[in-house]
């Protein structure tokens, strides 16, 4: 057997090779794309100029990096415009307070960043809502937030989600926001290469969205890994799933849709899932509905990077997973937007 083939070994080759390169549902983020003004943060504060709030703002598109290394507390969320690269390789950026919210925009991508310690009613890592669409978030570390690390709702949708860390956390990834939310029928996510240690629940929950989850590597929940509700689809595939405190990996909740009359579940297909020691899957039979109906993602996009689940991949989502140490890439076409 060969090395673990990681995904996106080369976008780190130059500052926007990232652009248009996730797999999955996200494949369409451009970001800041190829031949926009690169804005450089200058200062860690809230706002103000060389700010990231601030280049965040600009209606341009952008590609954001960092000049300097640290914490920004943020007082309130930051939102982000569409068509922005948030670009933390290079240095070491943690956000706290609040997080990043991507409302009613497209093409983004959020890269190599940290998110710990938002406290408030409804503070997300970050918040995906609503409408937000061609979304790429991409090796970012999160815990200990008063609501989701990142939640997807109303409306949201064409979204990747890879190679991130989540830890220290009860409700980590919520996609579909409440059985009223029938829009919530257009979502669609891949989730793949992340590592959720030790968080509790909603690896994600799903309400009516199709999700695809590929080479993660979840363990020691206290709740259940990842639950099917209202109307969702998810094909979970080879994943590794490793149980702690509770055994079972997939819970299915019955919910009452708005356009619908009987409440109604969700459905699992697991393809080459790995299940660890006593860990149960807790699968629906298809005599009881588990997976019919089910999309194949060969039905949205032709090729993705999988691997087998084994010990190996193990080992390299729990050292290649979240914020990286990467040198800041060369721009070949270097244009700077003064601050």
């Amino acid at each position: 057997m060969g090395p673990i083939t990681l995904p996106y070994s080369h976008v780190d080759s130059t500052l926007r090779a990232l652009s248009g390169q996730a797999e999955g549902f996200g494949a369409s983020a451009i970001g800041g794309g190829l031949h926009g003004p690169v804005y450089h943060v200058t200062t860690l504060a809230d706002d103000g100029p060389g700010s990231l709030r601030d280049g965040c703002r600009k209606k341009e598109a952008l590609w954001i990096v960092f000049d300097v290394s640290g914490t920004i507390h943020l007082h309130s969320y930051l939102s982000v415009s569409s068509n922005k690269t948030v670009d933390g390789r290079g240095q070491r950026i943690e956000f706290t307070g609040k997080g990043l919210r991507l409302k009613e925009c497209e093409n983004i991508i959020i890269c190599n960043l940290e998110f710990r310690g938002g406290r408030g009613h409804d503070v997300d890592g970050i918040q995906i809502k609503p409408n937000s669409k061609h979304i790429w978030i991409d090796r970012c570390t999160l815990s200990d937030y008063d609501d989701g690390l990142i939640d997807i709702t109303r409306g949201s949708t064409y979204i990747t989600v890879s190679r991130c860390r989540f830890s220290q956390h009860d409700k980590t990834m919520l996609i579909g926001a409440d059985p009223t939310h029938i829009d919530d029928k257009c979502i669609r996510v891949t989730i793949h290469h992340c590592f959720f240690d030790g968080t509790r629940q909603r690896q994600p929950r799903v309400r009516f969205g199709k999700v695809h989850l590929y080479n993660n590597y979840t363990r020691n929940w206290s709740v259940y890994a990842v639950c099917a509700s209202v109307e969702s689809q998810i094909y979970s595939q080879c994943n590794i799933y490793e149980a702690g405190e509770k055994n079972v990996a997939f819970k299915y909740y019955t919910e009452k849709a708005a356009d619908k009359d009987e409440p109604t579940t969700g459905f699992i297909k697991s393809e080459g899932d790995m299940f660890v020691a006593e860990t149960q899957s807790g699968l629906l039979t298809n005599a009881d509905g588990g997976d019919q109906g089910m999309f194949h993602p060969s039905e949205y996009y032709s090729t993705w990077t999988v691997e087998k689940p084994n010990d190996e991949l193990k080992q390299v989502l729990q050292h290649c997973t979240g914020w990286q140490s990467i040198p800041s890439p060369a721009d070949q076409q270097p244009v700077a937007v003064s601050q």
